[in-house]
């Protein structure tokens, strides 16, 4: 393992991925935080911002962009990951981690890798640029791409999903204010969501032969983070086949954990694992995951990655407990 300090810089360090990747780089044994980049908050104290890292860092934003890193994270907002792409020509010198939904889907002249380390984790040591998977994404992945990989999928996939008021961002909307939001829930998105695409383009490359449908509903929970999806479809194997099957699968994947007992949200909270349990009712195989939207969803998973691009064990910096109390 290197021993050299990875100097790293931030672009969009105003955001909740930004405050938790910020949380985890601080204390990464192996990583020098270069600069914050923020045009809406230049020159003011990154923790006036993120205010739970008083005490921990001393730099300011800054408006201005530097290349002597060794890793750009992009935590901008959708769309504008590719603006910046095309405005501001990062030498290959310095590789980069995309937090949005930007460089996600193959396409023509696209040479991010998609950054799921359960599924490509191979081809992310050797990358340059990595696109970060989504929150949604990546739970919906975790409980899926095991089956894809044997060839199991045979019937349409039923999703249900709830997660956190932070997944829909900082910036206020009126389904994530404080008084809509307590004591509520609701669906959004049916049928349709965009993270469905990444899903449908990872089990398409393990399965290519599955055509049947992803019947996915995306809840808002009244709380602020983690993630719960419930999976089923129908199944031929046996429970004990499929769980000899997830065991294999994830045995190299030190954040996934088969769980022998019905798990509950607060046991990812503040972690970068994900956890899956499976139960099966007659033909029908019901898949349990879930995830923290902010780190294995988004900043964890991201530092994950880095930590696999420069050589380092992948739990460096991320043995995190959950908020269990």
């Amino acid at each position: 393992m290197s021993t050299t300090m990875i100097k790293a810089g931030i672009v969009g360090g105003a955001g909740y991925t930004a405050g938790e990747l910020l949380r985890l780089l601080i204390h990464h044994p192996q990583v020098e935080i270069a600069y914050v980049h923020s045009k809406s908050n230049k020159g003011n104290p990154i923790t006036q911002v993120h205010t739970d890292l008083i005490g921990d860092i001393a730099l300011s934003f800054t408006d201005q962009l530097s290349y002597d890193i060794d890793v750009l994270f992009l935590c901008v907002g959708h769309g504008e990951a590719k603006v910046f792409w095309e405005e501001n020509p990062v030498p290959d010198s310095v590789k980069v981690i995309d937090l949005s939904q930007d460089f996600r889907l193959d396409a023509e002249g696209n040479d991010f890798v998609y950054g799921l380390p359960e599924l490509n984790k191979h081809k992310i040591k050797e990358a340059r640029h990595i696109a970060n998977p989504g929150c949604f994404a990546t739970c919906l992945q975790l409980g899926i791409i095991p089956l894809a990989h044997a060839g199991w999928l045979q019937s349409d996939l039923h999703i249900n999903a709830i997660t956190g008021s932070t997944g829909a961002g900082q910036k206020p909307s009126a389904t994530s204010h404080f008084s809509w939001r307590n004591n509520n829930i609701s669906v959004y998105k049916a049928f349709e969501h965009q993270h469905l695409r990444e899903i449908k383009q990872s089990v398409g490359k393990l399965q290519p032969d599955y055509q049947n449908e992803f019947m996915f509903l995306p809840m808002r929970g009244d709380f602020t983070r983690g993630i719960y999806a419930s999976i089923y479809t129908k199944i031929e194997q046996s429970l004990e086949e499929v769980q000899t099957l997830y065991n294999t699968f994830y045995e190299d994947a030190p954040f996934v954990h088969i769980s022998e007992v019905n798990p509950n949200l607060k046991q990812v909270v503040n972690t970068n694992k994900g956890i899956i349990y499976l139960q099966k009712h007659q033909d029908t195989l019901l898949t349990i995951s879930m995830i923290d939207n902010l780190l294995k969803g988004a900043s964890g998973q991201a530092v994950h990655n880095m930590n696999l691009m420069f050589g380092l064990a992948e739990n460096t910096g991320l043995n995190l407990k959950a908020s269990f109390f």
